[in-house]
């Protein structure tokens, strides 16, 4: 991977300094910190060379700004993620980055959902993801909820692309191939692969949208 402003190593250097500064840490925890590092790193860069944004992904391959908030919003939940998964007694620690993540793009994205090994997220201030099932390729914007209904979470297919402030809840199978446009709430209903949404459930608009159309638009976002 590519670097800009700072090393794989600075970057998380500059996460130890923030938790000190915020909620203090020791040295295993610092420790704990750099010995995922790599992994995490290996992990955001299969992630970027997906991504067709040109502050990702350049023709020189994946590039991380450590200055770019997005982009270190990914770092933040994937270094929790990769702790946490690894070992469940690094909670309090997974716990103050998760509350670092938050302080800094107040988008909520818990070490503990599994978020795809592909996926994008732009300007992601005030998102909301819970323990839904997330496949390749998921999109989020600005305001996005996605969160149970009844103790049940949705569902997602592969390249399901979230616009602002849009919401999906409960009991829900979100096909391949789905945009649910701004604003867009979504309750228990299942959604066909192919289709764009608009409005609110029950009244949900679903139209057809054709591999050519949605060509168009996942090429804003994703390479191939």
């Amino acid at each position: 991977m590519n670097f800009k402003n700072m090393e794989a190593t600075e970057v998380s250097q500059l996460l130890i300094k923030q938790l000190n500064n915020l909620y203090f840490i020791n040295d295993s925890e610092g420790q704990s910190i750099l010995s995922v590092t790599e992994r995490v790193f290996s992990r955001l860069e299969y992630c970027f060379n997906n991504i067709s944004n040109k502050y990702y992904c350049s023709h020189e391959g994946a590039v991380f700004d450590g200055l770019h908030t997005c982009q270190y919003t990914m770092f933040l939940y994937e270094t929790a993620h990769t702790l946490y998964k690894e070992n469940s007694s690094n909670r309090s620690l997974c716990d103050r980055i998760y509350g670092i993540s938050k302080i800094i793009s107040s988008a909520d994205l818990f070490y503990e959902i599994d978020l795809p090994h592909i996926y994008f997220c732009e300007h992601p201030q005030g998102s909301v993801l819970g323990r839904a099932a997330y496949n390749n390729y998921f999109v989020f914007m600005q305001g996005c909820t996605v969160g149970n209904n009844k103790g049940r979470y949705p569902k997602f297919g592969e390249h399901v692309y979230m616009m602002s402030g849009s919401k999906v809840l409960g009991n829900c199978m979100i096909g391949d191939k789905v945009v649910i446009s701004a604003n867009t709430y979504i309750k228990d209903q299942d959604i066909p692969s192919g289709t764009i949404v608009f409005g609110s459930s029950p009244d949900l608009t679903i139209k057809s949208l054709s591999d050519n159309k949605f060509r168009k638009i996942s090429i804003n976002y994703f390479n191939g």
